[in-house]
């Protein structure tokens, strides 16, 4: 895709071509893998979205990503989406209530109350009994979860973002990692996004000073 080109020639060239920070040292770096829920890849569900050309091997490649992170001591963190019922204290109201239809509301909240087949990882992930499975209320995957002091209790220090959406839940989080002073990534190849204006947007804004922007293969490079 020459988008993903033209970001990765902006992103570097106040660096002269070098990049950001290298291969992660995967002992000290936590892979978050974005809504990797039923909700998100089984078709039938309210959420499942993937660029044009992109098919369900997307999942199984965030999947292969993981293990292959985990095999080389990275930790690995599961974040499901999550919201209360509507009326609830941890009803997220000001995104429900005003971003979301009435007619797409209730199954949307439906398919994230916890416990809920909808809102459970998708049974391809493999996830293994050293992961962390952390239930986030919001976008951005540091709000609300504790997640800052747990990655720095276990010794990380940078974090690899992966999953869907590009430019939401991806975005958010990369860059409140950044903000915490975590050396950061995001793939370009293991994000996704509904569209292609969002998913070159998210990667455009975050390649500018969030993270750094390269194919998934280029982090076990070095």
């Amino acid at each position: 895709m020459k988008d993903i080109e033209d970001i990765l020639a902006q992103a570097t060239y106040r660096r002269d071509g070098a990049r950001v920070y290298g291969a992660p040292n995967w002992d000290s770096t936590a892979v978050l893998v974005c809504n990797m829920q039923r909700c998100w890849t089984v078709p039938t569900e309210p959420f499942y979205r993937l660029l044009p050309g992109q098919d369900d091997g997307f999942f199984l490649q965030v999947n292969d990503f993981a293990t292959r992170a985990r095999d080389r001591g990275a930790k690995i963190v599961w974040l499901r989406t999550m919201t209360g019922p509507i009326g609830a204290d941890d009803y997220w109201s000001t995104y429900l209530d005003h971003f979301v239809g009435p007619q797409n509301r209730g199954p949307a909240v439906e398919a994230l109350l916890p416990g809920s087949e909808s809102q459970d990882l998708d049974p391809r992930m493999t996830v293994q009994s050293g992961d962390w499975i952390v239930d986030k209320p919001r976008f951005d995957a540091f709000l609300k979860t504790g997640l800052d002091e747990r990655l720095r209790d276990d010794g990380v220090d940078g974090v690899v973002v992966v999953g869907t959406a590009t430019n939401i839940c991806c975005e958010s989080t990369i860059r409140s990692a950044m903000g915490r002073d975590f050396a950061t990534w995001m793939p370009h190849d293991l994000v996704s996004a509904p569209t292609v204006d969002g998913h070159v947007a998210g990667l455009r804004s975050v390649a500018q000073s969030f993270a750094e922007i390269s194919d998934s293969a280029q982090l076990f490079a070095d």
